[in-house]
């Protein structure tokens, strides 16, 4: 047992207690004495509980489940309801010996659970999550009397359960407390969560629906599902545990958020994108919101299959990429800017260098040559602060065969446009904007940032000449996201910096669900990087895809 604090004043209760499970007598080490062999048959013999047997009921009882319930609806009927119907339904002859009280009990739960649609381990029925919350509230404090806090920190997550598990089931005995293994399990997840990982948001991390959690204070967290905002189940204890949260996650990552630094960017370690601001200057309680990281490897393929873009142009960005063009991808927040990009990163070579820049690392490249760079904050004294900007020069001297900038916003611009005019081809970055022409605009006014005092027509020529192309993103009312433009930038006509549009979205209606419809129009002008495309062999392929 782990630094397990001995507590005179704490006397057991046995009247309850579990049965140990112990392993078989092939299962023990040939150095163990006879007297311990002998005991643990003697162990053996003894009834013990079945979880794998459990498990393997409930689901094969749930393959029946239209003869379980005929034409009943499992969320119209009552808890008692529903539990004499799966009970009748449970055979215990499947296994020899038959079930345990328990074990039925357990079966009868968990294939309950099931049938109304709820989360494996923990039910939707409010008196139920609020007695395990009860019970959790109750065992923690004694729990982390009971450990050693730093020694737990240290031990791996699956042996930690193991001992959790343990003391949890005997301060449920203490306190006559009865909860089924469902209940228990879910009890030692919340503390495991609460002690290694990120709390309640672990079950929001995990659900693959969820892309972005929006936590304002303690009591209310806001979810994005399928392009729509919706309020979770999800609360903390209070204000102060959605602080022990927010400085776990920034501590992983070297930084803090306290009082003099009250505002933070991070990253979790799959990578999603983490902003938290805190009182003084979040009124309602620390606020923490994530942009998480898709497990699901989103290619320019994946985007076409989902109608987020055309056949075509999923074609005409694989051949600019290849062609090796200076790509800006625009969009407002939370458009999918990020994604696109790492989309199209999937094209350049393996053979080339590639140096990232971000605020906060994001970008998951799958090339083997890759340097990804990451933004500082200054530290207490105001001093040590590392900007994108110097992260761009400092790049220039790495050798890079492409530089890729996270997010331009600000003075940084001046440099990438410098990078793009000087033999770093095939750059990418991404740029806050609702239309390309407005990208251009912003670029504009970000150059002006960097301090250095340039005339509008120099910039704007250094601009026509460093970007090729600009995509344009947008999330639409119905929640999915859709290339709306592709724009090439042609050159200068005067002052002027000349655009021409080879794919647009033009949007038709919206049906009975409140989907929205249209279609991806080509334009059919013949884009001005036919000559690079041809250097590259892609010219023809270039020419179908135009139409």
């Amino acid at each position: 047992m782990f630094g397990k604090r001995q507590n005179p004043d704490v006397i057991p209760l046995d009247v309850h207690r579990a049965r140990p499970v112990v392993k078989p007598i092939r299962d023990l080490g040939g150095d163990e004495s006879s007297q311990a062999l002998l005991h643990a048959a003697m162990l053996g013999a003894e009834e013990t509980y079945r979880a794998d047997i459990v498990e393997m009921i409930a689901l094969e009882t749930l393959e029946r489940r239209d003869d379980i319930l005929g034409d009943n609806d499992p969320q119209t009927l009552s808890r008692k309801e529903l539990a004499d119907l799966v009970g009748a339904a449970v055979c215990p002859d499947l296994v020899p010996g038959g079930l345990t009280p328990r074990e039925k009990r357990d079966i009868v739960t968990e294939i309950m659970n099931r049938l109304i649609q709820t989360r494996p381990l923990l039910l939707d029925a409010p008196e139920q999550a609020t007695l395990v919350e009860r019970t959790k509230a109750l065992v923690q404090p004694i729990l982390m009397d009971r450990i050693d806090v730093s020694e737990a920190g240290s031990m791996p997550r699956q042996q930690l359960a193991q001992e959790v598990s343990e003391i949890v089931t005997e301060i449920l005995t203490e306190h006559k407390i009865q909860l089924n293994m469902l209940e228990q399990r879910e009890i030692v997840t919340m503390l495991l969560n609460d002690m290694l990982g990120f709390g309640p948001l672990e079950v929001l991390l995990s659900d693959e629906a969820v892309t972005d959690i929006m936590v304002n204070g303690f009591d209310q967290v806001y979810v994005e599902r399928g392009g729509k905002l919706v309020l979770s189940d999800v609360v903390f204890r209070d204000n102060r545990h959605v602080m022990q949260i927010a400085s776990r996650i920034v501590s992983g990552v070297g930084r803090r958020v306290d009082e003099s630094s009250p505002l933070c960017d991070a990253r979790l370690p799959d990578g999603s994108r983490v902003n938290i601001i805190i009182p003084p200057l979040a009124i309602d309680g620390p606020t923490i919101s994530i942009r998480k990281f898709s497990k699901k490897k989103i290619t320019l393929d994946v985007m076409q299959r989902q109608g987020n873009i055309s056949p075509e142009m999923a074609t005409v960005l694989k051949i600019a990429a290849r062609s090796r063009l200076n790509i800006l991808v625009s969009g407002g927040t939370g458009s999918g800017k990020t994604t696109l990009l790492n989309a199209l990163s999937r094209m350049i070579d393996g053979s080339e260098r590639i140096v990232t820049i971000e605020d906060a690392a994001e970008l998951q490249l799958q090339q083997p040559h890759v340097v990804r760079l990451e933004t500082r904050p200054p530290n207490l004294e105001g001093d040590g602060e590392i900007t994108q900007r110097e992260l761009v020069k400092n790049a220039l001297r790495m050798r890079p065969d492409r530089i890729i900038l996270g997010e331009i916003r600000a003075g940084e611009a001046l440099d990438m446009l410098q990078a793009m005019n000087t033999g770093h081809d095939g750059s990418l970055g991404t740029i806050h904007a609702n239309r390309p022409r407005e990208a251009l605009t912003r670029l504009e006014n970000m150059v002006a940032m960097s301090g250095v005092k340039l005339p509008n027509e120099a910039v704007r020529a250094q601009i026509a000449g460093a970007v090729d192309l600009i995509v344009q993103i947008s999330r639409m009312r119905d929640g999915k996201r859709r290339i709306t433009h592709v724009t090439e930038v042609v050159g200068m006509e005067g002052e002027v910096v000349t655009t021409q549009d080879l794919f647009t979205f033009q949007f038709e209606g919206e049906d009975k669900d409140g989907n929205l419809f249209g279609s991806f129009k080509s334009t059919g002008l013949r884009p001005a990087f036919s000559d690079r495309a041809k250097y590259f062999g892609l010219d023809k392929a270039l020419m179908e895809a135009m139409g």
